[in-house]
């Protein structure tokens, strides 16, 4: 067993019976490839991640390979989602040497951390244009070795596109209802009118960017805009990315009509759909999107949420050495099942004897139950009845396979986006369960990773926490994404302990990642371990960007404090953003909705009352029938009004829970019955 047994992460452990004399990321690894000057060979990947266990498999447990890599390299590996810095650093180097990134990541170093020579998976044999990974070590080794003069130069290159990246965030243009327009105009550009989502193969669910086009769809009326969001979730849920017997969604597919997934379920993926599905609910009245945001969350409960409260990070696409084999059904399968459900769920699924993966079934929705009713002449209730049936009935029996390996890492910003996808899917659903589950997690959240400094430095998320321990710090994904949860569940439950952590986190988010000099958010904290490059990612990729939650954050603790200093900074990373917003607007989704914000102001509203009473309540549950994509809400008695701008001079009416629709703290006349707020809360 290498170095790599006594680390916490599963993907590191992975590799621990390697032959191969990996380091994990750290000094004594580090100041080895300075004192012996040899070149780091860094390995960067993630659990779930498929072809880093084929190129482990191939050659990190193959003997001459690793011969090859202990006798000429330092060899490191890194989680990705451990570090997502380090991830970031080398990506940013990997995709200017090749055109492109992704994982396995391998990337060569001088041994000040500098990258020299990059790429991703490397095949054991020359293959399709592609040198063998030994061909690589060998080639890299000899220029470290004879032609250190071009390795320098490469590296000095480098180091200037780092450079490059630091330069003071200049505005770019305005951000106004032009920008979103022409945002969404790019979007529409790239739409796939025939299977929804963007371009065509591989396809990604991109929720965000469908988000962004909801919010559109409101602020402008254009009905396009909603229909491409709805078409695309309606698309995406009944394709074979959404596991149609357990619940959750895939990574992605490899095709362009969402049938064939990567098999990996991540958790961040599944708390942006949950979330989606509750607005679009909420924005078009469509009960399937309800139940798919529902059926994410219920995945999350049952199977990916530890005894203590937090959520897990993945699912393997792999099990039994084969990708997706513990999701895949064969015909005879069903039929003995099923029985007599089997026509029909078979009819629903698009079973056949060929299947359509490799002999074998994905199942996806083939034929609508209202169709399948018509066919046989029964009523749409029985069709749905033995489609419930028969899931449960192959999930009970897809339990007993060999599941995926589950990678139990907590992340905080995972964590954080789940959470507040639970607390609002809690809220606009009225689900007690969700609501549970979503302080429990909350509390876990900032129990054991959030600690107060000395010194008054403010509040320091933790970015992961495994076998009961939380070690790594933070970055401003954590910081800024777990804010944002806690506004969620003051929103849920109107504590007031759940804004004053959110506020506190904002204030913390400045101190440590906001630069006066550039005037932009990075993505380590200033007291950061010092790297090659301090990493500022704008765009949003399958995650929100640190970055586009940091903004929202901003904007939204301004509405509720009046806090015009934290309103500057976050419109004036939006000026810097606006050009590159225009241009490639799906690679903006999260950033353009805080753009939004910022462009038509929040919708505030103010409950003055006592949560819990039926009156306050009834005032609550209306705000919640209606989909507002700029709701700024704040609530509660005057004793936990203190401080929160939204909420001052705003009395009771007759001794009546009240609420104040405002724009700009400019409010409409009081209401206390839930008739009159649902007349000024309707376009």
């Amino acid at each position: 067993m290498n170095r790599l047994a006594n680390e916490a992460s599963p993907y590191l452990r992975q590799h621990a019976g390697n032959p191969v004399d990996w380091y994990p990321w750290g000094t004594e690894a580090l100041e080895r490839a300075r004192e012996e000057d040899k070149p780091i060979l860094l390995s960067i990947g993630y659990s779930a991640c498929h072809w880093c266990h084929v190129m482990e498999r191939e050659s990190f447990e193959d003997e001459a390979t690793a011969r090859l890599m202990n006798e000429y390299f330092v060899s490191i590996k890194v989680d990705r989602e451990e570090r997502p810095d380090l991830d970031a650093i080398y990506m940013t180097a990997v995709q200017a040497m090749t055109g492109q990134g992704g994982w396995p990541m391998t990337v060569f170093l001088t041994p000040d951390g500098t990258p020299f020579y990059g790429g991703t998976y490397f095949p054991p044999v020359d293959r399709q244009g592609t040198p063998s990974f030994a061909r690589v070590l060998a080639a890299v080794a000899a220029s470290y070795r004879d032609r250190r003069e071009d390795v320098e130069k490469t590296a000095a290159q480098v180091r200037q596109l780092y450079d490059n990246a630091r330069g003071e965030a200049a505005a770019t243009g305005a951000v106004d209802a032009k920008l979103l327009a022409r945002a969404f105009r790019s979007m529409e550009a790239r739409f796939d009118h025939q299977h929804g989502g963007f371009d065509g193969a591989p396809k990604f669910p991109q929720s965000m960017a469908f988000d962004f086009m909801l919010r559109h769809w409101r602020r402008t009326g254009k009905t396009a805009a909603r229909d491409m969001a709805d078409d695309s979730f309606l698309a995406m849920s009944r394709g074979g990315i959404h596991d149609q017997i357990g619940g959750g969604f895939h990574r992605y597919t490899v095709d362009g009509e969402w049938l064939v997934p990567h098999f990996e379920k991540m958790l961040y993926d599944n708390a942006l759909m949950a979330r989606l599905g509750a607005h679009l609910w909420r924005a078009t009245g469509e009960e399937y999107a309800r139940r798919v945001a529902e059926d994410c969350i219920d995945w999350v409960a049952r199977e990916m949420t530890s005894a203590e409260g937090g959520f897990y990070s993945a699912l393997d696409a792999d099990s039994e050495g084969e990708e997706g084999k513990f999701y895949l059904w064969d015909e005879s399968e069903i039929d003995a099942l099923l029985g007599e459900d089997a026509a029909i769920a078979k009819m629903h699924w698009g079973v056949t004897a060929g299947g359509n993966f490799e002999g074998r079934n994905i199942l996806h929705v083939a034929v609508d139950p209202s169709i399948i009713a018509a066919r046989l002449g029964i009523g749409v209730e029985q069709v749905e009845e033995v489609i419930a049936r028969s899931r449960t009935t192959l999930y009970a029996a897809r339990s007993k396979r060999v599941w995926p390996a589950l990678d139990d890492k907590v992340i905080a910003s995972w964590n954080a986006l789940m959470l507040r996808s639970i607390a609002e899917c809690a809220r606009l659903f009225g689900r007690d369960d969700y609501r549970a589950l979503a302080l429990r997690n909350g509390s876990l959240l900032f129990r054991e990773m959030v600690r107060e400094t000395s010194e008054g430095g403010g509040l320091r998320v933790l970015r992961t926490r495994l076998g009961g321990a939380s070690t790594i710090p933070g970055f401003l994904e954590d910081h800024a994404g777990l804010a944002l949860a806690a506004l969620a569940l003051y929103e849920l439950t109107f504590d007031r302990i759940w804004l004053d952590r959110a506020h506190a986190l904002a204030e913390s988010t400045v101190r440590w990642f906001w630069d006066d000099a550039t005037g932009a958010f990075y993505d380590t904290a200033s007291d950061h371990e010092q790297l090659v490059a301090r990493p500022r990612e704008p765009t949003d990729t399958a995650l929100p960007s640190g970055n586009s939650l940091a903004v929202e954050l901003l904007l939204r603790i301004a509405e509720l404090f009046d806090d015009r200093s934290m309103r500057e900074k976050g419109e004036s990373v939006l000026a810097a953003l606006a050009e590159p917003m225009k241009r490639y607007g799906a690679a903006f989704g999260h950033l353009l909705g805080a753009a939004d914000l910022a462009v038509d102001g929040a919708l505030q509203i103010a409950l003055v009352g006592e949560p819990g009473s039926p009156d306050f309540d009834a005032l609550a549950s209306e705000v919640a029938a209606h989909y507002i994509p700029s709701l700024v809400l704040a609530g509660g008695s005057s004793e936990s009004a203190e401080g929160i701008a939204l909420l001052a001079d705003r009395p009771l009416i007759d001794g009546r829970a009240t609420a104040y629709v405002c724009r700009n703290y400019t409010c409409q006349l009081p209401a206390t019955e839930p008739a009159t707020l649902r007349e000024q809360l309707t376009p």
